[in-house]
C-alpha cells in the first residue's frame, strides 16, 4: 500500500510537552505556527492524527497532500 506525505499547520510554535505527542512526525517551528509532516498509509491514520490534534486543543490552519497518489 503506498503511503501518502501530509503536511498539517496548526496556530502556536509547540512546546516539548507537545511536540512529544506528535513523535511519529516531523516536527517544523515556524514563525507562530507549527507545521507537523507525517507519513500516513491510509485515509484512516490521516483521521485518527486530526483527532490526536483536536484532542489537543490545536487549531489547525492548513492541511496538504504534499505526495498526491499516482492516477494510475
Amino acid at each position: 500500500m503506498e503511503r501518502h506525505t501530509y503536511e498539517i499547520t496548526f496556530t502556536g510554535q509547540a512546546g516539548s510537552a507537545i511536540q512529544a505527542e506528535f513523535e511519529d512526525c516531523e516536527v517544523t517551528l515556524g514563525s507562530g505556527t507549527t507545521t507537523l509532516r507525517a507519513y500516513l498509509p491510509d485515509q484512516a491514520a490521516l483521521s485518527g492524527l486530526m483527532e490526536r490534534i483536536n484532542s489537543l486543543g490545536l487549531e489547525v490552519i492548513h492541511l496538504y497532500l504534499v505526495a498526491p497518489p499516482s492516477g494510475g
